[in-house]
């Protein structure tokens, strides 16, 4: 028997749309969410769009497959036309399109945009990547709650127009609805100020409906649009996407989403992510089964980046619920546990032993280095949902790098702060050898609501060379042979859409 839902499901993947269809189908702007590119090869480039006329309620567009217009200028004045064709955007993936464009030139800007019918989409620019650049300029971004905070951040993000923004997670949040207004939260000797500044569009979200509609919320804002549209971004995925804290196949509250549920709510998780990224790989899925290869290698010049996946192959967090520090408990230093899975730790192994590269580094979605929340000699108090909750493979980690590995640098997000630090051979001992530095960029917009015990407990941490717990923004790197320098800028007002954004410290790599 055919059912509705089979009909539905199995229809719309034979139907296409032509031009003329869909310009008569579609009444209003169907490029609400802007353009993006990503996945930057020497030769190649991704593309992606998302038509969705009525975004907050899935889309709006009509039943079946619409083939969408693209042009690719190799100037911004779109003059000099490069390539010119059509693509499906498939109904059963929302109508997005992720259009690999071929056969570009390394270190190369190009322009492009998409039409159905009347309308255009924005203009975008994108940029190959290239072993050889003498200099390249890289951002890094994180943890964007919508309701935190505005995205002034992006804007200044997209004056920049880095050769390639780096993404590490918490794009959306998946929670409810939350109070407009102020909040105060009481900390020994002061007084925290928050503010709700816009809402979510719906409760808690686990229904690939639910994804779908929250991502669409994100990519209406201007200052988001603005930075895709400035540079290729390279992305992964970090909790929030899916459930706060999640890990494998284990949810945040395992006694309230049964394993099924879990499974069902994941997969939905990562199709509407994959329908809303500018990536190549589409989720792999076998009934309630699902996976997405986030993971990559990528050269801009000097440097070689490494994407990682810290979400999809590692064992829960152990010993308790203590926040921001947990003492550890026995299950703590099980060699066994690990935050990449033994898959991705050869092969980042594997490439980082072979790269020629003059800086190597890790774009980890959390916090590589330690960090205590109490005094020592007393054994140290931590987050368990970083690398901190996992000290065997960390200790892996840093034994690899520290195998001569050149100039190890580690790009992280994740915990809402802003830090350079140093990472040593015995992580919690200044005094041992050092390995590898890290820079962790602050939220874009998100709370950090730890920010007293982070301040607090600065002292006992000596290999922190930065610390900011108090502003919202993002790094810049600018990267040669001969050098790399690091720019924290921060946002003056994170509760103002047009605030200023400035400067907080500059810091060379050779210097720390």
């Amino acid at each position: 028997m055919l059912t509705r839902r089979l009909f539905m499901g199995t229809a719309g993947a034979g139907l296409l749309l032509s031009g003329s269809l869909a310009r008569a189908a579609v009444k209003t702007n169907p490029f609400t969410l802007g353009v993006a590119s990503g996945t930057p090869r020497p030769d190649s480039v991704i593309l992606w769009t998302r038509l969705a006329p009525d975004p907050l309620q899935g889309g709006g567009m009509p039943f079946g497959d619409v083939t969408v217009g693209y042009r690719v200028w190799e100037d911004a004045e779109r003059r000099k036309v490069l390539r010119e064709g059509t693509i499906t955007a498939p109904q059963a993936d929302a109508h997005s399109v992720h259009l690999k464009l071929e056969g570009l030139r390394p270190g190369r800007e190009y322009w492009y945009a998409f039409t159905l019918g009347d309308f255009e989409s924005p203009l975008g620019r994108t940029r190959t990547s290239s072993p050889s650049s003498n200099q390249v300029r890289l951002a890094l971004a994180s943890c964007q709650s919508w309701q935190s905070g505005f995205y002034a951040a992006y804007n200044d993000m997209a004056s920049w127009t880095p050769d390639c923004v780096i993404h590490v997670g918490d794009y959306i949040y998946e929670g409810g609805i939350s109070t407009l207004g102020n909040r105060a939260v009481e900390k020994p000797g002061e007084t925290l100020n928050f503010r709700t500044v816009r809402q979510h569009n719906s409760a808690e979200i686990t229904t690939l409906w639910d994804y779908r509609n929250r991502y669409a919320l994100y990519k209406t804002d201007p200052a988001l649009q603005a930075a895709h549209a400035a540079a290729p971004w390279l992305v992964t995925m970090d909790d929030h996407e899916v459930d706060n804290n999640w890990a494998a196949n284990v949810p945040q509250d395992p006694w309230a989403q049964t394993p099924l549920e879990f499974k069902v709510r994941k997969l939905a998780a990562f199709k509407a992510w994959y329908e809303h990224m500018p990536v190549e790989r589409p989720p792999q899925i076998d009934g309630i089964e699902a996976s997405l290869d986030m993971t990559g290698i990528y050269r801009f010049g000097a440097a070689q980046v490494h994407l990682l996946d810290t979400r999809q192959f590692r064992d829960d967090q152990v010993c308790g619920n203590e926040f921001p520090g947990q003492l550890p408990c026995d299950s703590h230093a099980d060699p066994k546990r690990s935050v990449l899975g033994a898959a991705q730790e050869q092969w980042l192994a594997q490439s980082l032993r072979s790269s020629q590269a003059r800086y190597n580094v890790l774009a980890s979605q959390m916090w590589l280095s330690p960090y205590r929340f109490n005094d020592a000699p007393a054994e140290p108090a931590v987050n368990m949902d970083a690398w901190d909750g996992y000290p065997a493979a960390r200790q892996r980690m840093i034994d690899l790098l520290g195998d001569g590995i050149s100039n190890p640098v580690a790009l992280s997000g994740d915990w809402h702060c802003a830090a350079a630090m140093t990472l040593h051979a015995s992580p919690f001992d200044a005094k041992s050898k050092p390995v590898a530095h890290e820079f962790a960029g602050t939220s874009i917009s998100s709370d950090c609501g730890w920010m007293h015990e982070m301040d607090t407990m600065r002292p006992a941490n000596p290999h922190v060379q930065h610390l900011n717990t108090r502003q919202r923004g993002y790094c810049r790197f600018e990267v040669s042979d001969k050098s790399w320098l690091t720019t924290y800028r921060v946002v003056e007002n994170a509760y103002d859409a047009g605030s200023l954004v400035k400067t907080d410290a500059e810091m060379k790599l050779h210097d720390l």
